[in-house]
């Protein structure tokens, strides 16, 4: 897979922008594609461009991108490279008011996120520094799309290649995969899967995107979705391929069990507590965007558990609801999750 390696380091590590190049099925010539553009920083600027001159070719020359959802660090670049090609850029209807830069969804947006932070706990100064974060994220968030939306099962005729969509929420709303066969004669598949799963890092759930309803639930559904494909090989949003998805997945769904023993645990010792007090006690002080992704993911969990009736949340806490010895983990978690699922 031709990919370029772009120098983000405002997240997860390194982002990938993936080049795709083929005879296109409805005109003359070749079709030039991307999946995922990086943030709108000088430098992913640079090595963009620099990486698809040493291709020969430029911005101009680009006609689909294909975006795996709208976190800046994929899409930051997208409206950029579409005003000097006029591309159609692509991207789940869950996330395309905002690549789009609808102003509605983006208040929107931003409210849900301020009245996170206060029902999560956060205290004033933490609250006021993250906020900072924001607004300095929103100087690299790149210039709004003219958006495609597309929906789960849509296949996408881009650089010579057929992707099907398979939309895949938990990380993101509109966070979505893009399966490929591996070459005409090949039976072997691969998947372009953004932040679904991640070679290195655990991809954030409850913070990155506060619009997902139950997140914990959504996204062990899409690993679920992911070991059942089994794919040969997937290419993540950040850092190197992963050539064993099926077991990374399970390792990951694992690390999620593991971590809502932890987030009971806290509980037991503890005793009634906010998101906030839940993520001090995993993960010590936090700066930086993890001062939103550490309390969204104590949520993600204590949400999770009060759904399935193991918690109550009263004036903001969360309190358990049984001794933590008669909780069965296997009948509260998706089924992924289980001893025998992650073996």
């Amino acid at each position: 897979m031709d990919r370029i390696t772009l120098g983000n380091e405002e997240f997860e590590g390194n982002n990938n922008a993936y080049v795709l190049a083929g005879d296109s099925a409805d005109s003359d010539g070749n079709s030039l594609a991307l999946v995922d553009t990086a943030i709108a920083t000088p430098d992913c600027r640079a090595d963009l461009r620099e990486g698809l001159a040493e291709r020969g070719y430029e911005f101009s020359d680009v006609d689909d991108i294909v975006l795996t959802h709208f976190h800046p660090d994929h899409s930051g670049l997208a409206g950029e490279i579409q005003a000097e090609s006029d591309a159609t850029v692509y991207v789940h209807e869950a996330d395309a008011p905002l690549v789009a830069g609808d102003a509605d969804a983006l208040d929107n947006f931003d409210q849900q996120r301020r009245d996170c932070l206060e029902q999560w706990g956060l205290p004033e100064d933490a609250r006021q520094e993250l906020l900072d974060v924001f607004e300095a994220a929103s100087k690299i968030q790149g210039e709004p799309a003219d958006v495609t939306p597309i929906e789960d099962g849509d296949v996408l005729e881009v650089g010579g290649r057929q992707l099907t969509t398979v939309h895949a929420p938990g990380h993101a709303a509109g966070l979505c995969w893009f399966e490929s066969e591996n070459g005409p004669d090949s039976t072997s598949t691969e998947a372009f899967v953004g932040d679904t799963i991640l070679p290195v890092y655990t991809p954030n759930i409850g913070g990155a995107d506060v619009r997902v309803e139950r997140p914990l639930e959504q996204y062990l559904e899409t690993l679920e979705r992911l070991v059942e494909r089994d794919y040969d090989r997937v290419w993540p949003g950040h850092r190197d391929p992963i050539e064993e998805p099926t077991k990374r997945a399970r390792t990951i769904a694992a690390h999620h069990r593991e971590r809502t023993e932890n987030v009971l645990e806290v509980l037991a010792d503890h005793g009634p507590a906010d998101p906030w007090t839940v993520s001090a006690q995993l993960f010590g002080d936090l700066e930086g965007i993890h001062i939103l992704h550490g309390p969204g993911e104590a949520y993600a969990h204590l949400d999770h558990l009060s759904q399935e009736g193991v918690l109550n949340l009263e004036d903001g806490e969360y309190q358990l609801t049984v001794d933590v010895e008669n909780i069965d983990l296997d009948a509260v978690l998706p089924s992924i999750t289980s001893s025998t699922s992650t073996a």
